[in-house]
């Protein structure tokens, strides 16, 4: 409570003045002033101490002072309100002040309103309560922004990184996929096929080829072959005789040899020609052995091995194989773009020589024994390794065959999916898989947890304004239609022509607002119009103006549930007021007074103060006066 003014110093006209201390304020303390006497300056430090702004009190420093401002309000305990060094040691919220401030803060600056009104009249209305919850709200609202703010932050982090059409919250929302370097390799293979569908119908899958193995196995004993009746030193003889009976000599012995079986059937051992007694003969039995079938199959057999092995392993064979490698390389090359097959990697100038040199060896070998079929050629270690080198090769070239006719299953696959596919699906699900790797990739994992922990972070500020702003409307629902009740009352009581439609409660990002029209006769008047329609400013003259601010601050106290704790500050109310309308405000200010802890009226005008002073009876009064040389009792 406000009990003394024991110091004003260095404020308003206020150099030094502590006789207050001796004059206690009562339940209505009335102070006269003349103009540039300090009124104002008494009014604006009841302000700042109900609210604890220093600037209301600063900005009134004395001129010409070298120290600051400097007060001391008694208030029943020690050391009191003191406002020292540009701030209060306490404040008193419980002090309410009309005056032009009031006015301007809360109805209009002049003739104008603006959203700073619409604030202030919302908080003058929803009362201490009310701006509790709305402060609440607004901690919450606040808090939003600043989510905002770092969503807006972290998401463009985020861009730099994504892919796509995606928003930030469906990049973020992406689930992980198994094996995703494998998927994004065959969507951008099938995508590929699907792109080059005509060249794949066209192209051919693997066909099987191969390196001929040599049998060095089959070879040796081919080598090895003789006949036990027939050995090389006979066979010598028989084709040196044959070689002497010179031309068709050995078709000539083969005919005669015939004869001689012949006569042999008839157990007649005798040469055809001269009947001589052959069964001494050894050279009848080389003839016999020479001719024989075992040893014209063993010729066939070393000529068709020769005959065979150059079918097989030369010719247009080589020129065949490296054909065949070479399209082989090329299908692989092409198919290898939309689907796994395997490398062709093969040196074939090496294959090729070792190939060689293994049908070169061979080649000799065999035409060593087409000339002596019954000596034994051995093959050479350097032969065999050839032959060993080669099939190495073959053994290799096999392998990787097999390979390439099992791609042909995946081959044909391709194939089927070109034919089928929907270029624009493929697409979407390539980029959609790109996507998935671009949010996982390590750098953009921890922009996206911190992304989602803010997304929850403001979810949970958002419920929390929700609550807040449910017991804030629960509150005004309450509040505001009580509020524009009383408004109209007092406006009835001060006789004014106007009166106030709804007020409702706004919510603005800035804060919470009230707003209302004006009813004049009955027609709604809007705050603020289009130059040249009817609004506030041009509808309202400065007595409707300041009515209209003496009905909204009778109403904040009408529906006040904390009344009878307020101290009611009161300066020049009557300002451009009518006879009547004076009249009704002191009667306002009597009713008041009763209800409140006290009241304190300031005034230039005698008249007012003394009408105050007679209507307000049965309440404890003090006049005071503040003087050149302080504050005085008003005798």
């Amino acid at each position: 409570m406000v009990r003394t003014i024991d110091l004003l110093r260095n404020v308003g006209r206020f150099e030094n003045v502590s006789s207050g201390a001796q004059l206690p304020f009562s339940k209505l303390t009335v102070i006269y002033a003349e103009n540039a006497r300090g009124k104002s300056t008494l009014a604006a430090i009841m302000r700042s101490l109900s609210s604890g702004r220093p600037e209301l009190i600063q900005e009134r420093a004395r001129l010409g002072s070298a120290h600051p401002p400097h007060i001391i309000i008694g208030t029943g305990s020690a050391p009191g309100a003191m406002f020292q060094n540009g701030n209060w040691n306490q404040t008193q919220p419980e002090i309410v002040v009309f005056d032009e401030t009031f006015v301007a803060e809360n109805v209009c600056s002049g003739i104008e309103i603006g959203t700073t009104h619409r604030q202030n009249l919302h908080e003058l209305i929803v009362g201490a309560q009310g701006i509790e919850l709305a402060r609440a709200l607004q901690i919450q609202v606040d808090r939003i922004e600043v989510h905002n703010r770092d969503l807006r932050e972290k998401e463009n982090a985020i861009s730099a990184h994504k892919t796509g059409q995606l928003t930030v919250d469906q990049f973020c929302a992406l689930a992980w996929v198994e094996d995703l370097p494998r998927r994004i390799d065959d969507a951008e293979k099938r995508l590929a096929a699907a792109r080059e569908a005509d060249r794949i119908a066209t192209t051919e899958t693997f066909e099987r080829f191969g390196l001929p193995r040599i049998d060095i196995g089959a070879l040796k004993e081919l080598l090895a072959a003789g006949l036990a009746e027939l050995d090389a030193e006979a066979l010598q003889l028989v084709q040196e005789h044959i070689g002497r009976l010179g031309r068709n000599g050995e078709t000539w012995i083969g005919q005669g040899l015939d004869h001689v079986e012949h006569l042999s059937a008839h157990e007649r051992n005798e040469c055809p020609f001269c009947a001589q007694d052959l069964s001494g003969s050894p050279l009848l039995s080389h003839y016999r052995g020479y001719f024989s079938e075992a040893y014209n199959n063993l010729r066939q057999r070393i000529i068709s091995a020769g005959r065979d092995f150059h079918a097989l392993q030369a010719g247009d064979v080589p020129v065949a194989f490296e054909r065949s490698v070479r399209e082989a390389v090329e299908k692989q090359a092409f198919w290898k773009a939309f689907t796994d097959v395997p490398t062709l990697n093969l040196d074939t100038s090496v294959i090729a020589r070792t190939w060689k040199i293994a049908r070169e060896h061979i080649q000799r070998l065999l035409d060593t024994k087409a000339a002596n079929p019954l000596e034994v050629v051995l093959i050479s270690a350097e032969a065999e390794q050839a032959v060993a080198e080669h099939n190495v090769h073959c053994d290799r070239i096999d392998y990787l065959i097999d390979q390439l006719m099992t791609a042909n299953t995946r081959v044909e696959l391709v194939k089927e999916q070109a034919r089928d596919a929907n270029v624009a699906v493929l697409i979407s699900d390539l980029a959609n898989l790109k996507a998935v790797e671009a949010r996982y990739a390590p750098a953009v994992v921890p922009l996206c947890d911190a992304y989602l922990e803010e997304k929850a972070a403001k979810t949970a500020t958002e419920r929390r304004r929700n609550a807040a702003r449910g017991l804030l409307n629960e509150h005004r629902e309450a509040a505001f239609p009580a509020y524009g009740i009383a408004i109209n009352d007092f406006l009835q009581r001060f006789n004014a022509s106007f009166r106030v439609g709804p007020i409702d409660p706004v919510n603005n990002r800035g804060g919470s607002a009230a707003n209302y029209t004006l009813l004049i006769d009955g027609h709604p008047v809007p705050l603020a119009a289009n130059p040249g329609e009817a609004s506030f400013r041009n509808t309202l003259s400065a007595g409707d103006r300041n009515t209209l601010a003496l009905a909204f601050f009778f109403a904040s106290l009408e529906n006040d549930p904390q009344r009878a704790d307020k101290i009611v500050v009161i300066d020049d109310p009557m300002t451009s007021l009518d006879e009547h309308r004076t009249l009704h405000t002191l009667q306002e200010i009597d009713r008041l007074v009763h209800d409140v802890s006290s009241m304190i009226v300031l005034s230039h005008s005698k008249p007012f103060l003394l009408g105050v002073w007679s209507k307000c009876q049965q309440v404890q009064k003090t006049a005071l006066e503040p003087a050149r040389k302080g504050i005085e009792r008003y005798q």
